[in-house]
C-alpha cells in the first residue's frame, strides 16, 4: 500500500521498530520545477527511464498548496503509477526517486524521498553517507525521531536543523557535515517552487528548458523535455526555479557551468517495437559501430580521435598501459589489451578497478591508464582513475558513453563510444562500442609509435568499416540461437570457452547468461579446461565454444574433441563452411568470417542472443534482473 504523506503533518509514518543498518543506493533521481505544467506525469516517465538504476522501490514528492505530498511504493514504477493515479496532479514542483538497495531491505519505510521529522524538508538521495551513524546519534540526542533504517534520512533532518529561513544556506551547512558520496534533490515546505541539487562522487545533471528546469541522475530521464544540459561537478550545488538555474560551490562561491547539447533522441531510449530493451540494444549494434566510426578514420586511413587529449609525443613516451574497469567493461579491456600489444607493441595489463584502488601498483608518468565505463560514473573505476592521477601522475584516457560524465571530464583524454542510452541492465551495445573505441585507440597508438606499416593500417581500417555489416549478418543467427536456447534452458549450468582475443568474449557470454537467466555459467580460456573445469563435463553440461577461424583454430578444435570424448554437449560458434568443429558439435551457430583480430565484435552477438533467449524462456526479467543496477555509483 502506498504512503501518501503530507509534509505539513507530523509524525509522517508509524513504521514500528527500526532495524539498524545502512542503505547503500545506486539509484535514480528526477526533479522538476515547471512554470505551469503539472509535473507528476513527467516525474513518473523520468523514473521509468531511470528504472535500470534501481527498482526495489520508488517514490515522488510533489508540492501542492496544502503541503508536499509524498507517495512511495515498494517494487517497480508501475506500482507507484497505480498509487498516484487517483491523486490530484496539478503540482508544478516535485522530485522522484527509484531505489536499488544492497543494505537495508526494500520497504516503504526505506523508500525515497525522505522527509525531516518536522515535515518541512524532503530529500531524494543517491550514494552513501559514511558518517550517518554519528550524525544520527547527534540528531536523536536533540529529540529527532527517525522512521527508516537508511543513511539517507539524516540529510533532511540535518538540513532542517540548520534552517534559519535561508534554504540554500541550510543545505550548504548540512553538506559541510556529510562524509561520503551523494547526489541529492531537496524541496522545502516553506520555499515553494524551488528544488536544490548537489553532488559529490555521484552524478547529477541539470536540464534547461524554456518553461521548466529539471534535475536528474541520467540524461535519458530528461530527454522528453530538453537536450540542453549542465553536468554538475563534484562540490557543485544548483538552485532551480521555473525560470532559472544558479550554480555555486558548497562554500557558496558562485560559478558558471557550461551547458552541452545531448545528441540522443528520445526514440533511442524507447523499445521501438522490441519485446525488451536488451533485444533492441543487441539489434542496434550495427548502428552503434557505424556511429562510432563517423569521422574516426580519415581519407588517408589515419585514426582521428578528436578528444584524445594526448599528443603523439606523449603517446610515444608511454612505456606501459594499465586498463581499469568493472564487469562487462573489464572484458572489453581484456580484448583491448590484445590489440594494444599486437598493434602498438606496448605492454598492457587489465585490472579490476575495485582491486586496483586498494593495491600498490607500479606506475609513474610514463604509464598510461585507460578507464572504461559505460556511464562514466562507476565508483570503483573513478576512484582508480583519481588514484592513478594523484599518486602516480599517470596519463589518463577514458572510454565512456556519456559526454560530460565524471570520468569523461577528469581524464586527460576521452574516446566516446557513441552507443546512445543503454537501458537494459545487462550491457550489450555499450560493450561493442567499447571494443570499437579500444581498437581505434590501439591503432592511434600504433601510428604514433610507428609499430604498424601504412599498408597494415589501411587493411585494418578497411576491415573495421565492414564490422557493421558483419554484425548485421551475425544477427541473422537469431533463429538458430532460439532453437539452441530451447534445448538448454533447463541445464544445470554452462561452460564458455575461447582462446586469444575471444577468451574475454567467452567470459562476457558467461556473464550475460548469469546476469539475466540466473543460471550458473563460467568462462575460461579453452587451454585451461584441462586444469580443472574438465571435471565438470558430462552430458548435462552445455559447453559453448567460440571456434571461428584464426591462428588458434586447431587448438580450439582439439579442445572441442576433448569435450566430446567426455560426453559433453558442445554448442559451437563457427564460420561458414567449417568442417571440423561442426562435426563434433551438438549444435552450431554460424557467424560471418572476419579478420580474427576483429572477430570479438561479431562473435559476442550470438552469445548475447543466447543469454537473452534462455532468460526469456525461463521467464526472467530480462531488462531488470534481480539484485543488479545499471550504473554502480557506490563502492
Amino acid at each position: 500500500m502506498a504512503a501518501n504523506l503530507n509534509a505539513s503533518r507530523v509524525p509522517i509514518l508509524n513504521l514500528g521498530p527500526i532495524t539498524r543498518g545502512v542503505c547503500v543506493t545506486m539509484c535514480g533521481i528526477i526533479g522538476c520545477v515547471s512554470r505551469r505544467e503539472p509535473v507528476v506525469e513527467l516525474l513518473l516517465r523520468g523514473l521509468k527511464r531511470l528504472e535500470y538504476r534501481g527498482y526495489d522501490s520508488a517514490g515522488i514528492a510533489v508540492e501542492y498548496p496544502s503541503g508536499i505530498r509524498i507517495t512511495r511504493e515498494v517494487g517497480k514504477i508501475r506500482r507507484l503509477e497505480d498509487a498516484v493515479g487517483a491523486s490530484p496532479q496539478d503540482g508544478t514542483t516535485g522530485v522522484g526517486h527509484t531505489r536499488w538497495a544492497t543494505h537495508g531491505k526494500p520497504s516503504e519505510a526505506n523508500a525515497h524521498p525522505h522527509v525531516s521529522a518536522d515535515g518541512r524538508v524532503v530529500v531524494a538521495h543517491n550514494g552513501i553517507i559514511e558518517n550517518y551513524r554519528d550524525l544520527r546519534r547527534g540528531l536523536e540526542s536533540r529529540g529527532i525521531v527517525f522512521c527508516s533504517e537508511t543513511d539517507s534520512e539524516v540529510i533532511p533532518n540535518l538540513i532542517a536543523s540548520h534552517d534559519r529561513g535561508d534554504f540554500p544556506a541550510a543545505v550548504r551547512a548540512a553538506l559541510a557535515e556529510l562524509h561520503g558520496s551523494f547526489a541529492i534533490a531537496v524541496m522545502h515546505h516553506d520555499h515553494p517552487g524551488v528544488v536544490i541539487g548537489a553532488r559529490k562522487d555521484s552524478p547529477l545533471i541539470v536540464g534547461i528548458a524554456s518553461d521548466r528546469m529539471l534535475l536528474a541522475s541520467d540524461a535519458a530521464a530528461m530527454l522528453e523535455a530538453t537536450r540542453e544540459m549542465v553536468f554538475l561537478e563534484d562540490g557543485d550545488m544548483a538552485v532551480l526555479t521555473a525560470e532559472s538555474a544558479s550554480f555555486s560551490r558548497f562554500d557558496g562561491t558562485k560559478v558558471l557551468r557550461p551547458s552541452v547539447t545531448i545528441s540522443w533522441d528520445l526514440a533511442r531510449a524507447e523499445k521501438s517495437g522490441f519485446e525488451h530493451y536488451m533485444l533492441k540494444e543487441i539489434h542496434e549494434q550495427p548502428q552503434v559501430v557505424s556511429d562510432a566510426l563517423l569521422g574516426a578514420i580519415g581519407s588517408g586511413h589515419e585514426v582521428n580521435l578528436e578528444q584524445i587529449g594526448l599528443s603523439d609525443e606523449v603517446l610515444r613516451s608511454l612505456d606501459r598501459m594499465c586498463i581499469v574497469a568493472c564487469g562487462t567493461s573489464w572484458h572489453a579491456g581484456l580484448v583491448t589489451k590484445f590489440w594494444l600489444e599486437r598493434f602498438a607493441r606496448i605492454s598492457s595489463e587489465v585490472d579490476y578497478a575495485s582491486e586496483f584502488r586498494y593495491r600498490d601498483p607500479v606506475m609513474d608518468s610514463r604509464t598510461g591508464l585507460i578507464a572504461i565505463s559505460q556511464s562514466g560514473e562507476t565508483a570503483d573505476t573513478l576512484a582508480a582513475l583519481r588514484r592513478a592521477k594523484t599518486d602516480f601522475n599517470a596519463r589518463t584516457l577514458g572510454i565512456c558513453n556519456v559526454q560530460g560524465a565524471t570520468i569523461a571530464r577528469e581524464c586527460d583524454g576521452l574516446i566516446m563510444t557513441h552507443a546512445g542510452p543503454e537501458i537494459g541492465v545487462a550491457s550489450t551495445k555499450a560493450f561493442t562500442g567499447q571494443l570499437v573505441a579500444g581498437f581505434l585507440l590501439s591503432l592511434k597508438l600504433a601510428a604514433a609509435r610507428g609499430t604498424l606499416s601504412p599498408h597494415e593500417v589501411r587493411r585494418l581500417t578497411d576491415q573495421l568499416r565492414r564490422v557493421p555489416q558483419w554484425i548485421a549478418r551475425a544477427l541473422e543467427s537469431a533463429d538458430a540461437v532460439r532453437d539452441v536456447a530451447a534445448s538448454v534452458a533447463d541445464a544445470r549450468g554452462f561452460l564458455f570457452l575461447g582462446r586469444g582475443a575471444n577468451y574475454p568474449v567467452a567470459l562476457e557470454g558467461a556473464l550475460k547468461l548469469k546476469e539475466i537467466s540466473y543460471m550458473h555459467a563460467e568462462g575460461y580460456p579453452a587451454g585451461e579446461m584441462k586444469h580443472g573445469p574438465i571435471a565438470l563435463i558430462d552430458e548435462g553440461l552445455p559447453v559453448v565454444v567460440i571456434a571461428t577461424r584464426g591462428p588458434v583454430y586447431d587448438k580450439v578444435a582439439s579442445n572441442v574433441e576433448e569435450v566430446r570424448a567426455r560426453g559433453g554437449r558442445v554448442i559451437a560458434i563457427v564460420n561458414p563452411g567449417d568442417d571440423r568443429v561442426s562435426k563434433q558439435a551438438s549444435a552450431i551457430i554460424t557467424v560471418p568470417e572476419t579478420d580474427p583480430l576483429l572477430s570479438p565484435m561479431i562473435n559476442v552477438v550470438p552469445l548475447q542472443l543466447l543469454a537473452y533467449e534462455v532468460a526469456r524462456i525461463r521467464g526472467c526479467d530480462v531488462d531488470q534482473p534481480r539484485n543488479l543496477a545499471k550504473s554502480v555509483t557506490v563502492e
